[in-house]
């Protein structure tokens, strides 16, 4: 499977209700992932864009999806009041173009039909459910911008709430201006993992914390990465220096977070961060070792996901077990930003 960050995807747009004048044009992303809703409003400037508003809220859309399969009425009312907050930042900023997705959890419940028909006849706000492909694709997107273009390769990763995506990727240099420095990513092969932080809290319940369970899981998610490495033969890309690594979740921004001691979560100083290995084990061990309240208590971490965070970081350390690389790099982008992007190209 092959696939580029500027490829074009059909009939993904809803902007139904959402219009203004096309001389100052307004685009607008939604990203509901099986924990968040997370919303950006942007001007374009030039090839890239400018923030103008934003939003993002723990609704937990997968919380009881373990057991049936289905969204769960809390969970759906909550995602509801979250939605009613974005459709009223976009009407206030006079969007011209929203793309809105969701992912794992309404890709896997039986019942998504009853959210995305809710928010298309209450918020007129059309959610596509997208393939784990098109969610890796636009993740990749947003983060084009903080890979090196001169090594050739990357392996990276998106730590959801329902699933795991990992990518191995080739960067070429991008034709439009030979000073450009973001290059075009070339998507040579994806997996989703079925392991994300949400379904993964509820499998376990209050035992995450157990170290035997932590280190279980860690070894599981190991496995299914060293079979797509040794599918794609990374291993001996990264014994030739040709691989870099990247992540964007709430798991590796929190990890970034800690590692700097920031008593505040300031995006500036984590988006791009770079991480040396010893230090992602070095802070997930002292996540692991702290107290549900501490972790709540934590400006980087926060009550919501104070449960959340220890099962992405055994999911983090798989990963790291496996691609040995020195260093990785912290995205704090993603999805959103790969729809903004698209909307640009579209203008």
């Amino acid at each position: 499977m092959k696939n580029t960050t500027n490829s074009k995807v059909e009939g993904r747009h809803s902007s139904s209700r959402f219009s203004a004048s096309q001389s100052s044009p307004i685009i607008a992303a939604i990203d509901l992932g099986t924990t968040s809703c997370r919303l950006l409003v942007a001007r374009p400037e030039g090839t890239s864009f400018r923030v103008i508003d934003s939003f993002s809220r723990v609704v937990r859309l997968g919380e009881g999806i373990q057991a049936n399969n289905q969204l769960q009425p809390n969970a759906l009312n909550r995602t509801f009041e979250a939605l009613k907050i974005c459709r009223d930042k976009i009407a206030k900023n006079n969007v011209n173009k929203l793309r809105a997705v969701t992912t794992e959890a309404c890709r896997r419940a039986a019942n998504s039909s009853e959210l995305l028909d809710y928010a298309r006849k209450n918020l007129g706000i059309n959610i596509e459910v997208i393939s784990p492909i098109e969610e890796a694709r636009l993740a990749l997107s947003g983060c084009a911008a903080i890979l090196n273009s001169e090594i050739p390769y990357a392996v990276a990763f998106d730590i959801g709430g329902g699933s795991t995506e990992i990518i191995w990727l080739k960067l070429l240099p991008s034709p439009k201006s030979r000073h450009s420095r973001i290059p075009i990513v070339e998507v040579i092969d994806c997996a989703s993992l079925p392991f994300g932080v949400v379904t993964l809290s509820e499998v376990y319940g209050t035992r995450f914390t157990d170290f035997g369970i932590y280190q279980d899981l860690r070894q599981k998610v190991a496995k299914e990465v060293k079979k797509f490495s040794e599918k794609n033969n990374i291993f001996q890309y990264i014994k030739n220096s040709e691989v870099q690594m990247a992540g964007t979740s709430g798991t590796i921004t929190t990890v970034g977070a800690i590692h700097l001691n920031l008593s505040k979560y300031d995006r500036r100083l984590i988006d791009g961060l770079f991480l040396d290995l010893s230090d992602v084990h070095k802070v997930s061990t002292e996540l692991l070792n702290m107290t549900h309240f501490e972790r709540a208590q934590s400006a980087c971490i926060g009550p919501g996901r104070a449960d959340l965070v220890v099962m992405g970081t055994a999911i983090l350390e798989g990963i790291c077990d496996v691609w040995s690389l020195p260093r990785l790099r912290v995205a704090d982008r993603g999805v959103r930003e790969g729809i903004l992007m698209d909307l640009l190209e579209e203008l």
